[in-house]
């Protein structure tokens, strides 16, 4: 009786376990619906927007699922650039000596991840702030930084 007793109380904890992740990981309708018009309208589905190195920049990857949509991200005159929508400060891609801008710009390819940084000095943009990436013609308002 004691095991059947512990195994249903177990069996409960692990069923709320769920049901509260699967609440805390549902997309919002209106979210969803701007990633499906980026999706539609640029070919590819932002995957995140993070902060890296100590917080000194930011990491914004995505995914390619049409390549000729995703171009205009590939274009190397397009230079990209970050708006804290706080502040309305403007964070670029930094350029190093040897490497270059620290960003992908081949030809894109359906299905694979692509990178850039946003310098971030001073850490003007933290975890939770909302910023508007532009590309080109290509803009995207409000991202959350995770």
């Amino acid at each position: 009786m004691k095991r059947f007793v512990s195994s249903s109380i177990l069996g409960a904890w692990l069923l709320g376990v769920f049901f509260f992740m699967t609440a805390c990981v549902a997309v919002v309708p209106g979210e969803q619906r701007v990633a499906n018009e980026i999706q539609e309208k640029w070919g590819i589905e932002i995957t995140s927007l993070r902060l890296s190195a100590a917080g000194h920049m930011l990491d914004f990857r995505y995914r390619v699922l049409d390549s000729k949509k995703a171009e205009t991200l590939f274009v190397r005159a397009n230079k990209p650039y970050l708006i804290d929508q706080k502040s309305t400060k403007v964070l670029a891609v930094p350029s190093m000596g040897k490497v270059g801008p620290l960003r992908t710009s081949n030809k894109p390819q359906e299905g694979r991840i692509y990178w850039m940084f946003f310098g971030n000095s001073g850490g003007l943009v933290r975890a939770g702030d909302k910023v508007t990436v532009v590309i080109g013609d290509f803009r995207v308002e409000n991202l959350l930084v995770q």
